[in-house]
């Protein structure tokens, strides 16, 4: 059995059945990107693995252990992570405020150092409201309450939309850097470039369906494939 196993998950908005079959597997350490055009399913997907989106069958495993149908508190204990497109920060409360409240109910929790170490940028600003970060910093942010919960998988929708190159460079480091110290990580990103630098595979959702699961390679040499599912 695979470190974290999704196998033939149906995901649905009330009646609308949006998630057909999916199934995937990450060994510990792995980052996988998840692909597809705008509306494929990717964002639900995540949604489903940490308990924001109904699943009425299947299975998804995390160490073995069975997820589906978990609130999202639950999933969230048992070391799923996510960082949703929208960042989902505490706006009225500083830097420091948003890490140390994440890492409350945590066991056990990044000490505050780590965090600083991986985004001296948020050091610098830890007295600073969350609304008044720019959106690369939100985002870093975003990110870092996320690992101060010492996650199991981290999942990440869209880290570098609407960020200056600068910004995703810089983001792209962290992540990097969070791959090579063994952080299994499945990445929702529509910058195919930067998700395939750090992405041992990939998956492609179209329509809600899995329509490739292969290596990055195979992928950058698959022109058919990425013109026909992702518009590339």
């Amino acid at each position: 059995m695979s470190y974290f196993e999704v196998n033939g998950i149906n995901s649905f908005y009330g009646d609308s059945h949006v998630l057909f079959d999916v199934s995937m597997r990450l060994e510990q350490g792995e980052v996988i990107a998840l692909l597809g055009r705008n509306g494929a399913g990717k964002s639900t997907t995540l949604k489903s693995l940490s308990g924001l989106v109904e699943t009425k069958s299947g299975s998804i495993t995390l160490e073995g252990r069975e997820l589906r149908g978990a609130a999202p508190h639950r999933a969230a204990n048992a070391g799923i992570q996510l960082v949703p497109e929208d960042r989902r920060i505490f706006g009225a409360l500083s830097v420091e405020e948003n890490i140390l409240l994440a890492g409350l109910t945590a066991k056990p929790s990044w000490p505050l150092q780590q965090v600083y170490e991986m985004f001296p940028r948020l050091q610098e600003r830890r007295a600073s409201r969350g609304t008044d970060l720019s959106g690369g910093e939100q985002q870093m942010l975003a990110i870092a309450r996320a690992l101060t919960r010492n996650p199991k998988l981290l999942l990440l929708d869209e880290p570098f939309e609407g960020l200056a190159p600068i910004i995703v460079r810089d983001l792209l480091a962290v992540c990097k850097g969070l791959a090579e110290a063994g952080q299994t990580i499945i990445i929702v990103e529509q910058n195919l470039a930067a998700a395939l630098s750090i992405a041992s595979r990939a998956y492609i959702l179209n329509n809600g369906h899995v329509v490739f699961d292969g290596t990055s390679a195979e992928l950058k040499e698959s022109p058919q494939i990425l013109s026909r599912y992702i518009g590339v």
